[in-house]
C-alpha cells in the first residue's frame, strides 16, 4: 500500500481531489482532503501498487502544478493496533464512537458505538461522519428517528448510531462488498438488531422500495452521486422526514443544495466540520 500526499492552498488541493476521485478508473483506492493548519490544506490518496501511486502523482501535478506530491510506502499494520494508537474517542452530542479499548472507560448514559479502525470508511473521525452524527442528534431531540435508510453505509456507523438512539429499523447500502460485510459485523458487535447492510448500487431497488418510506435518510457519499440520487431520495423519504447529506467539500455544497431544493425539500441547516459540509433537509409534511 502506498500513500500519496500533497499540501498547499485549498483551491489546488480541492482540484486535485476532484480529479482523483472522478478518474475512471481511478488509480487511487481512497482520497481525502482536509485543512492542515492555517490556510493550508492536505491531500491524501492511497494506492495498492507503486505504479498506481505514480499515476496519482501524475494526475495531481497535471491538474494542480503548484502542488508537489510525494509517495510513501505504508507498512502493513494491524488495524486494531492502529485504532489503539491513533484514534481517540469521537464525541458528537451524546454519541461516542471508539474502539473497545476506549469505550470501556466511558461514563454510563452515553450512546456508545463500537467501531474499530478497519478497511471500511467511517470511524467517526472523518468530518463527514461527524457532521452526520451531529445532525442525527438534532433529529433524536426533536422527533422519533423512525425508519432509517443509510446510503453509502461504509462501516455502518451512522445506521448503528441511529439504531442505538431509538430507530425502529435501518437498511444500509454500499457499492463496496467489503464495507457491507464489515457493517453487518459491526451491527453484531454493537448488539444491534433490525439493521441490514446490502451490496447494491443506487437507491431505487426493490428491497429499498418495499421498506419505504423512511423517516431519516443518510447519504454520505460524493457530490455527483448525491445530485443524481436526489429524485430517488426525495421519493423514498416520508413526509416530515429528515435527509442528511454529506461527503461534500465546502465548495461542493451549493449544487447539492440546489438539486434537493428543486425536489421540493426544505433546507434546514449546513454543518461544517474539518473542511467538509453536511446538509440537512426536511420533506414537507403535507
Amino acid at each position: 500500500m502506498y500513500q500519496i500526499s500533497a499540501r498547499g492552498a485549498r483551491a489546488p488541493v480541492e482540484t486535485a481531489w476532484d480529479a482523483l476521485a472522478w478518474a475512471d478508473p481511478s488509480p487511487a483506492g481512497a482520497v481525502d482532503a482536509k485543512e492542515d493548519g492555517r490556510s493550508v490544506w492536505r491531500l491524501d490518496a492511497f494506492a495498492e501498487t507503486h505504479e498506481e501511486a505514480e499515476a496519482c502523482v501524475s494526475i495531481i501535478e497535471d491538474v494542480a502544478p503548484e502542488l508537489t506530491a510525494r509517495i510513501e510506502e505504508v507498512i502493513d499494520r494491524d488495524w486494531v493496533t492502529l485504532s489503539l494508537e491513533g484514534l481517540p474517542p469521537v464525541e458528537a452530542g451524546p454519541f461516542i464512537v471508539a474502539g473497545s479499548h476506549a469505550l470501556t472507560r466511558q461514563s454510563p448514559g452515553r450512546i456508545s458505538v463500537l467501531i474499530e479502525a478497519g478497511p471500511a470508511f467511517g470511524t467517526g473521525h472523518h468530518g463527514t461522519t461527524l457532521g452526520c452524527l451531529i445532525a442525527l442528534d438534532e433529529v433524536r431531540r426533536n422527533r422519533p428517528i423512525g425508519k432509517v435508510l443509510d446510503l453509502g453505509t461504509g462501516s455502518g456507523v451512522l445506521a448503528i448510531a441511529a439504531m442505538k438512539a431509538g430507530a425502529t429499523s435501518a437498511i444500509g447500502t454500499d457499492i463496496d462488498l467489503d464495507s457491507v460485510l464489515v457493517a453487518n459485523e459491526n451491527a453484531q458487535k454493537n448488539n444491534v438488531t433490525g439493521f441490514t447492510a446490502m451490496h447494491v448500487t443506487g437507491a431505487n431497488t426493490p428491497r429499498i422500495r418495499r421498506s419505504a418510506p423512511y423517516d431519516t435518510v443518510f447519504a454520505n457519499i460524493l457530490m455527483r452521486p448525491l445530485i443524481g440520487l436526489a429524485p430517488d431520495i426525495a421519493a423514498l423519504t416520508a413526509p416530515g422526514g429528515t435527509i442528511i447529506l454529506s461527503g461534500l467539500l465546502h465548495h461542493q455544497a451549493p449544487p447539492v443544495r440546489n438539486a434537493f431544493a428543486a425536489r421540493g425539500l426544505d433546507f434546514q441547516k449546513r454543518i461544517r466540520e474539518d473542511g467538509w459540509s453536511t446538509l440537512v433537509f426536511q420533506k414537507p409534511a403535507g
